[in-house]
């Protein structure tokens, strides 16, 4: 029982985490990159216990390993659906495996529910949010700092392995549902204006976010 009281202990201390989410082509990579170097430079001056964890590529792996490709998303809803599944349950054990350790996520679960509804119908993108597995991310998600990209900026660039939109009024037509999602779910979280572009002030918008929700989880404890 020590052990538990201790682990509980421990995550109770840890910052919240950071969730940057969104449709493709919105700056998450770039911006996860570019905060993970803002926290090393800052670990003193922001009382830090550890540099977070870049949680990454979680998607991009289950592509590869299962023999997917991003044309798989539009061409069979079949295929499409067990993507999503697959790329929930493994940022589910990816996520879980960092429990003492606070992190920044580049995507999230919500991120492949929000490609189901768009690719492959509500009721189906529902069925994805009756797992365990979302159930796990969903907690942790709510209790985390969420950043939502808004498309209209000039990132999009096919890498040859991310699904490319037809056109933007699909990249908003992604973003939408992202939208529902988080207020469907109850998830808070922050929308990420386009216009906000340079690098700089990007990361600022973060980590005021990020200094708020520690704020706010100190005056509940």
């Amino acid at each position: 029982m020590a052990h538990t009281h201790d682990h509980d202990q421990l995550a109770n201390e840890l910052p919240p985490n950071i969730y940057i989410i969104g449709a493709q082509s919105t700056g998450k990579t770039t911006l996860v990159l570019a905060l993970g170097d803002y926290f090393a430079q800052n670990l003193q001056s922001e009382k830090l216990p550890s540099q977070p964890y870049q949680l990454k590529e979680v998607a991009r792996g289950v592509l590869l390993r299962h023999k997917f490709t991003a044309s798989d998303i539009t061409s069979s809803k079949e295929r499409s659906l067990e993507l999503q599944r697959l790329i929930i349950e493994a940022q589910a054990a990816a996520e879980g495996a960092l429990q003492d350790i606070w992190y920044i996520a580049d995507r999230s679960a919500l991120d492949a529910v929000a490609y189901a509804r768009q690719y492959v119908g509500e009721a189906e993108a529902c069925g994805l949010r009756q797992g365990v597995a979302w159930q796990q991310v969903e907690e942790k998600m709510r209790a985390g700092v969420v950043i939502l990209c808004e498309p209209g900026g000039e990132w999009l660039m096919d890498d040859g392995v991310r699904l490319m939109p037809r056109d933007r009024n699909e990249w908003f037509s992604l973003n939408s549902h992202f939208q529902i999602l988080l207020v469907e779910c109850g998830i808070p979280h922050a929308t990420l204006p386009c216009s906000v572009s340079t690098l700089h002030e990007r990361v600022d918008f973060v980590v005021q976010a990020w200094k708020q929700k520690q704020k706010l989880d100190a005056q509940g404890r």
